[in-house]
């Protein structure tokens, strides 16, 4: 799995919405801006990615540090 896959994977689940992703083929760090994260947890935001990523966090995907942002909160650490 490269980086490319998993910000493709996210982008099209998840349209309008930033996406960086970073690795080395198995360990990741993401970043996620989105508007769908409006009104949910921070555990609820992590789960719809993980969702998308689906059977790849199981097969393909051994580590995967993700941090979240609504538009709103994203423009406040830019």
């Amino acid at each position: 799995m490269n980086t490319k896959e998993i910000k493709v994977m996210i982008e099209n689940a998840m349209p309008g919405s930033i996406v960086n992703v970073e690795g080395d083929g198995t360990h990741f760090e993401a970043i996620v801006v989105s508007s769908e994260f409006e009104g949910k947890g921070l555990v609820d935001q992590h789960q719809m990615v993980y969702k998308v990523l689906g059977e790849a966090m199981k097969d393909r995907i051994h580590a995967l540090s993700l941090k979240t942002y609504t538009p709103q909160q994203w423009k406040g650490i830019k």
